[in-house]
């Protein structure tokens, strides 16, 4: 199974945007569509390669841009979270970057736009949290040990399923936020889950994340939240989950 990149160059609010689509070139028809959204430093080696996971799984994957052409970050830099803290305070602004990535992937030869979810890491996991309170038209989300604080806009019902992967030792979303979001989604209406994870903090996908006491990788959590989320996955786009 070949799986290919293609940088996808798009347009939305502040843009231009630089995407990356992986996809098999095999596929003969359309698939289901996984938008990935990343974690603070933007798009980077690690998104592609969980992308070509997703592909391997059988989904057209979508790594989206949600800071703009060029701009990332790494950690070595003064101010890794400068582009995050600028969407951060105006979370109008991110949702609709996020709703102009989502109509960038379904505009793709490989994907099925009928059928589309998105993932979403640390920052990505706020941010595929807001896809979902804004109706942006995906069957479900899956947020690794992302944020749960609302976006300070005005919300209505949540028609995506929703799973969030979270490491309950996690200081910046610490178990109260849980609970409060927990009862956000069940007042949205929301089909949701919530899979807390022992001795586990933020970070806990991330192989490269440093090592530091509520932070970093945790490996049995990050091969269980995939797990989770490949079976959410399949059950999200079953020809009964359809119907």
């Amino acid at each position: 199974m070949p799986i290919n990149r293609e940088t996808i160059v798009y347009e939305g609010p502040g843009g231009p945007f630089e995407g990356v689509a992986v996809a098999d070139s095999d596929w003969n028809a359309p698939r289901p569509g996984v938008m990935l959204v990343p974690n603070v430093l933007g798009t980077k080696e690690a998104d592609f390669e969980n992308a070509e996971r997703l592909a391997d799984l059988g989904y057209a994957a979508f790594v989206a841009d949600v800071y703009g052409q060029g701009k990332r970050a790494s950690r070595e830099d003064d101010d890794p979270g400068r582009y995050m803290n600028a969407l951060n305070a105006d979370r109008a602004l991110l949702r609709d970057r996020l709703l102009a990535s989502l109509e960038a992937m379904k505009g793709l030869d490989a994907v099925d736009a009928s059928q589309c979810a998105a993932t979403g890491y640390c920052f990505g996991g706020k941010c595929v949290l807001d896809l979902a309170r804004a109706g942006g038209g995906v069957r479900g989300v899956v947020s690794f040990h992302g944020l749960y604080d609302r976006p300070g806009y005005e919300t209505g019902k949540i028609a995506a399923k929703i799973l969030v992967c979270h490491g309950w030792d996690d200081p910046l979303a610490p178990p109260q936020s849980v609970i409060d979001l927990g009862e956000e989604l069940t007042e949205a209406c929301a089909d949701w889950q919530i899979h807390a994870y022992g001795h586990t903090g933020h970070g806990f996908t991330d192989s490269a994340a440093p090592g530091r006491p509520g932070f970093g990788h945790q490996p049995d959590s990050d091969r269980r939240s995939w797990k989770s989320m490949t079976d959410f996955l399949a059950e999200l786009f079953s020809p009964e989950s359809a119907s």
